[in-house]
């Protein structure tokens, strides 16, 4: 499943942490904003591992499923990746 995933992580250490983690996971497409590809088993591991980068009195980590379909519509106004994630990618 491909999946839009929004953060926001209040101090620097925790912030780094997350955006290490989702690093092995998808691209980078703004500074708190990754797509990625997940199968539900990375999926859920990833829910297992967040909870010890955050704080959850006031961090927060968001996940949007996207369709195919809808990923079609997705806008971008300014500058492109070089390259897109897709169902077909494989991020090692």
């Amino acid at each position: 499943m491909f999946y839009l995933v929004c953060y926001d992580v209040v101090e620097d250490r925790r912030r780094n942490q997350v955006a290490t983690l989702f690093e092995g996971y998808g691209m980078r497409v703004q500074k708190s904003v990754f797509e990625c590809v997940l199968t539900p088993e990375q999926y859920q591991m990833i829910l297992k591992r967040l909870p010890q980068y955050l704080d959850l009195a006031v961090d927060q980590v968001r996940f949007y499923p996207m369709s195919p379909r809808h990923r079609k519509k997705v806008v971008v106004v300014g500058v492109q990746p070089t390259w897109q994630v897709d169902d077909h990618s494989f991020i090692v």
